[in-house]
């Protein structure tokens, strides 16, 4: 029978394997009751895939909203109509001599704030169908810019054609139409070649697990490898509830809490207890009233 349990996983998502396809094998190897990802991956895309367990996942908005960073290679000088290896090459163009400064000053130049029209083959919505489905039937619909930001674009190598770099940038971004529009700015065509996650904040530096070390381990040494509940919320100011507005907090209710005590200036704060360690997530609001935003079970309390 499945298990409840409780935390997150820092997948290394591997190629070929759908954000769907990954968590259905974690929670078969976790023997989890609930189990869901925070920002799907390509096939075609490898890399860091924050999966969340049980009480976990009621915070996976967090990582959805987060900036990402991919490491990518765009192969210069072609262009499919997916925009990536998904499609075959039809479109081929000699390529300059581009030397590396030249491409760094290209990507210091790319615009930070970035307004990226989304792809036809997406599985964005209109009138109630996905994008790709338009576009498998040769129809091009209309699409609004988004706005994305860029925060860094950092050149890694330059072996022609294939121009590798890292970038952090905010959700919702393309890489493969950023690959597309770089390769314009260069006066060329281009196509994303490979994609690979780095980044999903604030994890970054932390160990990605593979489904082979992962089979490597027994259940509890798997187990062992969660991060606790509230590991995606440490941008969130921390705040420790006094005992006697523990009961009425974890009931739902609005607590006062005294003005004198620290941490209570407005905005949201990640709330712990003594002896019970997570609560949830709450709102301090005018005059020390501190609402509950979203709790987790007492099952699954860690420190």
């Amino acid at each position: 029978m499945p298990a409840d349990i409780h935390g997150i996983l820092l997948l290394d998502k591997p190629l070929g394997l759908s954000s769907a396809g990954a968590v259905a094998r974690v929670k078969h190897l976790f023997n989890a009751r609930k189990a869901g990802h925070t920002g799907s991956l390509d096939p075609l895309a490898s890399g860091l895939l924050p999966i969340c367990f049980g009480e976990a996942t009621k915070f996976g908005t967090q990582l959805l909203e987060a900036d990402k960073t991919y490491r990518v290679t765009v192969r210069l000088g072609e262009r499919t109509p997916s925009a990536d290896r998904e499609s075959e090459v039809i479109e081929t163009r000699p390529l300059p001599e581009f030397s590396p400064e030249q491409l760094q000053r290209a990507l210091a130049a790319f615009p930070r704030d970035y307004q990226q029209i989304p792809p036809m083959r997406s599985a964005l919505k209109q009138d109630g169908r996905p994008l790709y489905e338009y576009a498998r039937a040769g129809i091009t619909r209309e699409r609004s810019a988004r706005s994305i930001t860029i925060h860094e674009l950092k050149l890694l190598d330059w072996q022609a054609p294939n121009l590798s770099f890292d970038v952090r940038c905010t959700k919702g971004a393309y890489i493969r139409v950023l690959a597309e529009d770089l390769a314009l700015q260069l006066g060329t065509i281009g196509h994303l070649a490979a994609l690979r996650r780095i980044g999903v904040a604030p994890f970054a530096a932390e160990r990605q697990w593979t489904f082979e070390a992962l089979e490597s381990l027994s259940m509890p040494q798997r187990h062992e490898v969660l991060l606790p509940v509230d590991a995606a919320l440490c941008a969130c100011r921390r705040f420790d509830l006094p005992v006697s507005g523990v009961s009425a907090f974890r009931q739902g209710q609005t607590v006062s809490v005294a003005a004198e005590l620290p941490g209570n200036a407005p905005g949201t704060v990640r709330i712990y207890a003594a002896g019970l360690g997570f609560l949830g997530l709450g709102e301090f609001e005018a005059a020390g009233l501190l609402r509950p935003l979203r709790l987790i079970s007492s099952a699954a309390n860690r420190a």
